[in-house]
């Protein structure tokens, strides 16, 4: 089989992926936004963190080793993980805040990362859009469809600069497969799988008092009252269904959205899920879940652990394509093809092609700068976060369930439907 391989990590698509020659604002997403500030080529951009956790922090280090980028804030609920972002920035004058609307008020901060807790991400998405700034966003991109779509709806009518943290689109290697899949060189593609190989699990935890250096008020937001556990807080909260949507949406958005790429972008019209929980799990998401989407020419299988046996490739994650002259497996280690000479296609003038690009964040930076969308804009980057969290309602649900993409509504299914949104804690309103 033929093989490509690329140094993988978790912390792999926090650095820069390749030194090729970048086109920035190719036809492939050349629109503009609208502009907040007039910039120069010499200007630096002052950027803000909303959330400075694991993923922020790993963020934070990219981004203070920029040239054009000023750190000006930070913002997280917990004093702890703010102390420590703190001291990444050094000597560098960098206001600290725990509400992030006070951050947002500053007029020195152009564009916001924001890597809270999913819960969080569609109100301080929509607020940083209303206050001007662009926004550099982790996945999954929104907790519920709804939010997604009003996200989407107030990037658009403030203009601003968006891009999910789905960096494996940076890749080169995932450009390539992507490529390989669009330019037909696998044939007829009727089958995709993707997959993860862990599975979280907790015994019960017991409730506890609230460490004092976290706000658990603000932790919580628009999610509903709850005792504080440490599980919830940091990094377990994505096992619980209010703060999260388990390995479906924090890796399923990163698979499916490869998967979805090499696809043409098609939406899924029918969804059905099966899983089970361990026994004695305290968290709330399945161990084990299959879901089956049926897309107009093709379907998608997400497996959770990997199917067994594997069809090609390797069991820690994967996303799969099967064509009726070869098949494609592409994961954070490189690709693998049958037949093996297939990973040498020579691509033509005419085939599907994809500019290179030196990372996720150096794009969204330039985007910035130029004002055009970047490759996971806010409406892509809404498409895959919404196609896994259908497999969430589909599980919950436990039926099969008819989607119209056009519409984002189930279709004759009040009780789907209702899925769709959550109830906001008071006083945050949607």
């Amino acid at each position: 089989m033929g093989r490509q391989r690329m140094k993988g990590s978790r912390r792999w698509f926090l650095r820069t992926v390749g030194g090729a020659v970048v086109t920035f604002g190719s036809a492939l997403w050349a629109q503009e936004a609208t502009p907040r500030r007039r910039l120069s080529p010499n200007d630096k951009l002052g950027i803000g963190f909303i959330g400075v956790g694991g993923m922020g922090r790993g963020h934070l280090g990219w981004f203070l080793a920029q040239p054009d980028c000023n750190v000006v804030a930070l913002c997280d609920v917990d004093e702890r993980a703010l102390a420590e972002a703190k001291r990444m920035c050094g000597d560098r004058p960098v206001a600290l805040f725990k509400d992030y609307r006070q951050l947002l008020e500053r007029k020195d901060v152009d564009a916001v990362v924001i890597a809270t807790p999913d819960h969080w991400h569609a109100l301080i998405a929509i607020h940083a859009a209303e206050a001007g700034k662009d926004i550099y966003c982790e996945k999954p991109m929104t907790h519920t469809i709804e939010e997604g779509r009003q996200l989407v709806n107030a990037v658009r009518r403030y203009g601003r600069v968006f891009q999910l943290g789905t960096q494996q689109r940076a890749a080169d290697h995932f450009r390539r497969a992507v490529e390989l899949v669009r330019s037909g060189k696998l044939g007829k593609v009727k089958l995709c799988r993707c997959w993860i190989g862990y599975n979280p699990h907790s015994n019960y935890v017991p409730e506890q008092p609230v460490p004092k250096e976290l706000d658990w008020d603000m932790w919580l937001g628009p999610a509903a009252w709850r005792p504080y556990r440490p599980c919830y807080h940091p990094f377990n909260w994505r096992w619980f269904w209010d703060f999260g949507g388990g390995l479906m949406t924090d890796w399923g958005v990163h698979l499916i959205d490869i998967i979805l790429w090499g696809m043409g972008d098609e939406l899924p019209v029918t969804i059905e899920a099966k899983g089970r929980y361990y026994a004695d799990s305290f968290y709330d998401v399945p161990q084990w879940m299959e879901v089956t989407y049926e897309f107009p020419s093709y379907t998608l299988i997400w497996h959770q652990p990997p199917p067994n046996p594997l069809p090609l490739g390797r069991a820690g994650h994967g996303m799969y394509f099967e064509g009726d002259k070869g098949r494609l497996f592409v994961d954070r280690g490189g690709i693998v093809t049958d037949p093996p000479d297939l990973i040498n296609e020579t691509l033509g003038l005419t085939d599907f092609h994809l500019p290179r690009v030196p990372s996720h964040q150096r794009e969204f930076l330039e985007c910035v700068k130029t004002r055009q969308r970047p490759t996971c804009d806010v409406e892509v980057g809404h498409r895959s976060t919404y196609v896994s969290i259908l497999g969430n309602i589909a599980f919950r649900l436990g039926r099969k369930l008819r989607w119209d993409a056009q519409a984002e509504r189930f279709v004759g299914d009040d009780e789907a439907n209702r899925w769709l949104t959550k109830p906001y804690r008071k006083p945050w309103t949607l």
